[in-house]
């Protein structure tokens, strides 16, 4: 997903419609606060309605949080680096992802934006019901929760430097993707994946440039809002 240039300033334009290009933007502090009573609700209706233990409830719950692992790594390669002639698969690819590559400091971008979320969440609730019948009230709520952790770190990694010298790794590994090679690095909360599939780039051999991890950093003043 290549640009001519990429954008330090502003952010991109989905919609000419002022209301749909409203609609693009979203805020982690919404979006967490619209799922937790989501899924809590969901968690207690698998307790009480279906029975599930509370041991059945946090197996499946981690189990969710590892397969969305997974999903995450499947979904950022082939998804949201789609390459395609068709310009209307161009099109989805770049408003999934690609607007985020081209304009890598626009910090409304990198949760999903509410209702876009919600109709995504919906969609991806009643794909696993299909297989899990009511253990998704388990699994589905540690599945968004993966998600939500990962649009967080996707968040902080352009928002901070690591805060512990273990996540440096998982920085560098996406600092990397966005101005070195954009075909490795697609782990963003984790980098197991990128291990078992070998788009990992190996940092023992790759060094940072620094002006360009500050070109991919919140401005400062954005920072401070």
């Amino acid at each position: 997903m290549k640009f001519d240039k990429i954008n330090n300033k502003g952010q991109a334009r989905i919609f000419e419609n002022p209301f749909l290009e409203s609609l693009t933007k979203g805020h982690p502090a919404v979006i967490w606060g619209m799922y937790i009573p989501i899924l809590s609700f969901i968690l207690y209706w698998g307790y009480n309605r279906y029975g599930l233990s509370i041991s059945q409830l946090l197996g499946l719950f981690f189990a969710g949080i590892l397969f969305w692992t997974f999903f995450e790594y499947i979904a950022h390669r082939f998804l949201f680096h789609l390459i395609s002639d068709n310009p209307n698969l161009q099109r989805v690819a770049y408003i999934f992802h690609g607007n985020h590559h081209h304009y890598p400091r626009d910090r409304q971008r990198l949760f999903m934006p509410p209702i876009p979320s919600i109709f995504m969440a919906g969609l991806m609730l009643g794909v696993q019901y299909l297989f899990l019948r009511h253990y998704v009230f388990g699994f589905f709520p540690g599945f968004m929760i993966g998600y939500l952790l990962y649009a967080s770190m996707h968040y902080a990694i352009h928002a901070f430097a690591p805060p512990f010298k273990f996540l440096k790794p998982l920085w560098s590994n996406h600092h990397l993707h966005h101005y070195r090679n954009d075909n490795l690095g697609f782990g963003v909360s984790n980098l197991v994946w990128d291990r078992v599939f070998n788009t990992r780039f190996d940092l023992n051999k790759e060094k940072e440039d620094k002006e360009k991890v500050k070109e991919l950093m919140f401005e400062k003043k954005e920072r401070e809002l």
